[in-house]
């Protein structure tokens, strides 16, 4: 079981979030990339851009943050983080 955890905060607050999970065979790649869109489509959210401190985080981490510089549209929020929580 693969799952992903994304939250939105602004000024250190938590202001929502989200658990996706998904039990296919699909690489973690495609995994994370077809849970980011789900968790942009909940949070009515257009999907940002992977910036290089952002592969580089997720890659060492497993987590990432999303800040205003990865949207084209502003934000109503400070950020958007994602996690994996499990992975098979």
């Amino acid at each position: 079981m693969f799952r992903l955890w994304a939250k939105t905060f602004k000024n250190t607050h938590l202001l929502n979030d989200i658990v996706i999970s998904d039990d296919s065979k699909d690489s973690r790649t495609a995994k994370v990339v077809h849970a980011l869109t789900q968790v942009c489509r909940e949070f009515d959210l257009a999907e940002p851009i992977w910036l290089d401190s952002n592969i580089k985080d997720f890659q060492r981490t497993r987590k990432t943050r999303f800040t205003q510089d990865s949207f084209i549209e502003t934000l109503p929020f400070d950020f958007l983080e994602v996690q994996i929580i499990e992975e098979d």
